[in-house]
């Protein structure tokens, strides 16, 4: 099984440079990861960069607040979209759902799944600012969107993934969507939680320091 499949390789800081960027995109053709995850204005160049690899271009709409309208999120999409992305991991409206307006909410995912032509949508619910009725509400509403799949994280609301959450966001979703922890996910121990909870994707910084421990492990 090829690990590193499971990952994308993540830098959403919002000082992040274009050596930054260099970097992780060269480390992700080098362990071969799913995707590189980066903020909208660096779409465009990392598109180019691994034009010529296996490595996908992911971007973030939304981000990291999900309080944009359903009009802006539509057109960072299909921008994202044009400039070479592969994959979208959306920011729900997290007020919206809390107020419990719900088609407001899935109507907001639909627009984006919507714009983004049949690629890949993940819908970021913000696990740590939702009770366990509104992580299941925000996981079937996404699955009512059309999305492949919900994801635990920002990483900037001051709380990222944790196993019960992805247990309990994939139990939600069954077989019609896949789980994506995000967000504190740092070391091969974390890792080996996410995966056994449920998730299919990893969202990380650490993607190497997580393979090396693989590599490392006489069990894999």
């Amino acid at each position: 099984m090829n690990y590193a499949q499971y990952i994308d390789h993540t830098l959403l800081k919002p000082d992040s440079t274009r050596e930054q960027v260099d970097k992780i995109i060269e480390e992700a053709k080098q362990y071969h990861f799913k995707s590189v995850c980066l903020n909208p204005s660096h779409v465009a160049y990392a598109a180019e960069k691994l034009q010529d690899s296996d490595v996908l271009v992911c971007t973030v709409i939304g981000f990291p607040l999900g309080a944009t309208t359903t009009e802006v999120k539509r057109f960072e999409t299909e921008n994202a979209i044009k400039n070479g992305a592969s994959e979208i991991d959306m920011v729900i409206n997290i007020g919206a759902l809390k107020d419990g307006n719900y088609d407001d909410v899935q109507s907001d995912i639909e627009a984006v799944v919507k714009a983004a032509q049949q690629h890949t949508v993940k819908v970021i619910i913000e696990t740590c600012l939702l009770t366990d009725e509104e992580k299941v509400k925000a996981s079937e509403l996404s699955k009512a969107a059309g999305a492949h799949f919900v994801k635990t994280s920002t990483g900037f609301a001051g709380g990222g993934a944790t196993a019960e959450d992805v247990k309990l966001m994939k139990e939600t979703v069954g077989d019609d969507l896949e789980v994506k922890a995000s967000g504190g996910v740092r070391n091969l121990e974390d890792f080996n939680k996410m995966l056994e909870a449920g998730a299919t994707r990893i969202g990380a910084s650490a993607g190497v320091q997580i393979i090396q421990g693989l590599e490392s492990n006489s069990d894999y």
